[in-house]
């Protein structure tokens, strides 16, 4: 009886072994981290927002290269929006040496596909920019037409030429 309990511990200590193997090749460093290329994001939502027409704040350092600017919309969202992405320049407090100005319009489209009937919400603008020189950049965003409207907002650093 004894040798048949050890029989049975000794094949649960090896199904367990192997599970644990398994796992520790299937995901190697415990948290999987997986690289979206986004250095920055802000939300609009909530009640505090609906009096503020903009906000201003830090983006961080920036490396020269290539950025796209993502929205993820909601159908009552501000109906325009104005972003400016500068460059801050310590040898002049308050000036700036790059600029990306940006006006986007929501537009809506009413989807149709026979059964059901749905608006989808999309930003349109110029969403794709360029930093030509590393460096630390702040963000002025101005919103337009409903205020109490939630947007979030995405910068992305992408591998390609625009």
């Amino acid at each position: 009886m004894a040798k048949k309990v050890g029989i049975a511990v000794g094949i649960a200590i090896a199904a367990v072994a192997i599970s644990m193997t398994y796992g520790a090749i299937a995901n190697p460093g415990g948290i999987e981290e997986k690289p979206t290329g986004e250095v920055w994001k802000f939300r609009f939502s909530g009640p505090e927002w609906e009096d503020k027409g903009g906000f201003r704040g830090g983006m961080g350092i920036l490396e020269k290269g290539y950025y796209e600017i993502r929205f993820v919309p909601m159908g009552d969202s501000p109906s325009k929006i104005i972003m400016d992405i500068e460059k801050t320049d310590y040898d002049s407090p308050g000036k700036t040496d790059f600029g990306a100005e940006r006006e986007f319009f929501l537009d809506r489209d009413l989807v149709d596909t026979g059964i059901s009937k749905y608006y989808t919400w999309e930003y349109n603008g110029e969403e794709n920019f360029s930093v030509k020189e590393t460096g630390d950049f702040e963000i002025y965003i101005g919103r337009e037409g409903n205020l109490k409207g939630s947007v979030t907002i995405s910068v992305y650093k992408v591998d390609r030429s625009i």
